[in-house]
């Protein structure tokens, strides 16, 4: 049986999202899979719709040996992943357990007392792979962790901050080597929250490549915001979002996991693993199946382009005015009035002359006004051209910012992989 601490002292570096799914990952490729949750926030507990009450049996229990491990583990949706759920009566073990004796080993006991009797009444291990989310720090309950495993997985997230902590913790896991597990080893080192359009990223998943040659998994799990969508759910990516990069990148993590079997001799009757594109499809379509399909949305009726015609009884409503008899008074004062015949003996007007030979004079100012402009002098009736509104003046106002007001950018602060 493989014990498996998922362990960094920073917090937010992908832990307990590690912790979750791969358990799903294994569990899905047919290994029995049991989760254990050593932080006092629950997070792994939530992640898995699992509720922490304190009145039932807890990690809390375990560690003070009110309840043994295998009255404390709950089932989940997945058919073989277990939890060993925490609550917040966990943040307190470390004081109350500090003048324990063999405070160290209490979790390593109840696992060793847990799997010798499974080997009594099943004739097997209780299970394949136990993964321990450690808490955010290197206290009691951490070194519980990693006295009961015997490998350890260490999350780093690609950042600078996250990479300068890593020295310090292989060191912690070499004393404990040391001093309580000397069976102790790093299994790997696994990047979280990774994000290959950003240059910081590269170069700090480089240096940890170049520093722990051999011991860093070669599939780094990617930013997804399904990832962070899953545990509101209640359930792990694997069962959220088959078909999605973090579905894809911690099925390719556990393939590298399982590829480490070969070094355990009890696990040798395991399943091969398959393949993640047909675990992928075949876990939608089963997600297709039990979600009924929504009902179809009636279409909206479509508005007639034609316009309509009035009802009849608006015609009967407004009856035609009747036209006036001829010769009648309302008849003389509608028509126009005939122009006066001209007399052979007066004069005819002089003819109009043609509009090329017009000379317009100006007129002069009435005394007293200053000289206008000629805005002033237009006729107001007329449009003004549009260039006549938009001076300097009038667009200096209504100008916000423009692309040139923006200071330049240099060339790789938007620096994406071709």
């Amino acid at each position: 049986m493989r014990r498996i601490a998922i362990i960094n002292q920073k917090g937010g570096v992908g832990k307990t999202t590690t912790s979750v799914n791969l358990g799903a990952a294994l569990a899905e490729q047919g290994r029995r899979v049991v989760a254990v949750d050593l932080d006092p926030q629950a997070n792994l507990s939530l992640h898995l719709g699992i509720e922490p009450e304190p009145s039932k049996p807890s990690a809390y229990t375990v560690l003070h040996g009110a309840s043994t491990f295998a009255e404390a583990l709950h089932a989940t949706k997945e058919a073989n992943l277990r939890v060993l759920p925490s609550n917040i009566d966990l943040s307190g073990a470390e004081l109350e357990l500090a003048s324990a004796i063999g405070r160290d080993n209490l979790l390593s006991d109840a696992i060793e007392a847990w799997e010798g009797e499974a080997q009594g009444e099943l004739g097997g291990r209780p299970a394949d792979y136990v993964i321990f989310d450690c808490p955010p720090s290197l206290g009691l309950l951490a070194i519980n962790a990693l006295a009961a495993a015997n490998e350890v997985i260490i999350t780093v997230q690609t950042e600078f901050l996250a990479l300068m902590g890593m020295s310090k913790l292989v060191e912690v896991v070499t004393l404990i080597q040391k001093r309580l597990n000397p069976g102790l080893k790093i299994t790997g080192i696994a990047p979280c929250l990774y994000d290959s359009r950003l240059r910081l990223a590269r170069e700090v998943l480089a240096e940890i490549r170049k520093y722990f040659p051999g011991q860093v998994f070669r599939q780094p799990v990617r930013s997804n915001v399904k990832l962070a969508e899953a545990p509101s759910f209640g359930t792990s990516i694997i069962d959220y979002a088959p078909e999605s990069n973090g579905a894809l990148d911690y099925r390719r993590l556990a393939l590298e996991v399982i590829a480490q079997e070969k070094g355990h001799p009890s696990l040798s009757g395991l399943p091969e693993p398959k393949d993640v594109r047909s675990l992928a499809t075949q876990r939608t379509e089963e997600k297709a199946g039990q979600v009924p399909a929504p009902p179809p949305v009636p279409k909206a009726r479509e508005k007639d382009p034609r316009p309509t015609k009035p009802p009849a009884s608006s015609k009967a409503a407004t009856p035609a005015p009747e036209a006036p008899q001829p010769g009648s008074a309302e008849a003389q004062a509608i028509e126009p009035a005939s122009p006066p015949a001209l007399d052979a003996s007066s004069p005819e007007p002089a003819p109009e002359p043609p509009l090329s030979q017009v000379t317009l004079t100006p007129q002069a100012a009435p005394p007293g006004a200053e000289a206008s402009g000629p805005d002033e002098t237009r006729d107001p009736v007329r449009p003004q051209p549009l260039a006549a509104h938009h001076g300097d003046a009038v667009e200096e106002e209504l100008r916000i910012m423009r692309s040139q007001d923006l200071p330049p950018l240099p060339p790789e602060a938007f620096e994406v992989d071709s």
